[in-house]
């Protein structure tokens, strides 16, 4: 069964709310900063690049990787479609569908956590951390190399039975939902909060402020935070300020795609020892061998035992 992913749909959408929310920000007295024309330059020019990267992400995962993957581990016995390890292949039921969501749900959290949590990885992510402004715009400014990685950690979804193009769509459809969370101009939401990921939570994601940096790491949900210890609310009291503490410093597409490799290169030069090397480029970002620099978790205990 052949579907369409939802970000054929989605992208003239969001170029449309994108202008919407400019041209709103502009007649807002608080928010009227809210876009720098550079820096949606800067991020459209980057989305655009992930657009046209698009077709080559979907053959790697879908075409190749998915597909691979689900017959090797649903191979065809007397017509039917059987997991090796005994159970029928799901089909095209609703509730196989929210459970394919849930689990595309989960594997995002990890897949972002790690993100952050992994410098080699960060590097390709803080593209879309880079920007010190938080609007609809930011959302579609994401790096070009994260998808060459991202399948790997949905690949075991199709392996338990769950068919390629229902995951391709099921991953679609958390595109959509974490694009709508970049904009400050939607409050706290009540009940909501309880079950989903929202504005203000993604807020704290965005943040570079110490207690909330590397936090609220969920696409739909935020049960995944809550269950593993990275969930925060926003503090109102709090004055927040975007992007990264080291930042580009430039408007530049090839200077913010690939800033932070060269940071990890020149960081790697500073010691002969191979496993401080390995650390400089795989241990979480902001670790150093003399302690000249440190991790958020250092950082966050610093912070702590000092209030």
């Amino acid at each position: 069964m052949n579907f369409t992913n939802p970000l054929v749909y989605g992208v003239p959408c969001f170029l449309g709310l994108i202008l919407l929310e400019l041209s709103y920000s502009k007649h807002h007295k608080e928010k009227k900063d809210l876009y720098k024309w550079k820096d949606l330059a800067a991020s459209l020019s980057m989305g655009i690049g992930s657009t046209i990267l698009a077709p080559l992400t979907k053959t790697i995962a879908a075409i190749v990787l998915f597909n691979y993957v689900y017959d090797v581990f649903n191979p065809e016995i007397d017509g039917i479609r059987t997991n090796i390890m005994g159970w029928k292949s799901f089909g095209y039921s609703w509730y196989i569908w929210l459970f394919c969501q849930l689990l595309d749900d989960f594997s995002y959290y990890w897949f972002h956590r790690q993100n952050h949590n992994v410098r080699f990885l960060w590097a390709a992510h803080i593209v879309h951390h880079s920007s010190d402004n938080f609007n609809l715009g930011t959302a579609v400014r994401n790096g070009w190399f994260t998808i060459f990685y991202k399948p790997f950690f949905y690949m075991w979804i199709p392996a338990v039975g769950f068919p390629p193009e229902m995951l391709v769509v099921c991953l679609g459809i958390e595109a959509l939902w974490q694009f709508q969370l970049h904009s400050v101009f939607i409050p706290k939401m009540g009940i909501i909060e309880k079950v989903f990921n929202t504005h203000t939570m993604h807020q704290v994601h965005h943040a570079q402020n110490i207690e909330y940096m590397d936090k609220n790491h969920g696409g739909f949900l935020n049960i995944f935070d809550k269950l593993f210890g990275t969930w925060k609310e926003l503090d109102e009291a709090i004055d927040i300020k975007y992007g990264v503490t080291h930042a580009p410093n430039s408007y530049n597409p090839l200077v913010i795609l690939t800033h932070e490799y060269k940071d990890i290169w020149n960081d790697m030069k500073k010691s002969k020892n191979w496993y401080h090397k390995f650390m400089y480029a795989f241990g979480a970002p902001g670790w150093s061998h003399d302690g000249s620099t440190l991790t958020i978790k250092q950082q966050q205990k610093l912070l702590k035992n000092n209030s």
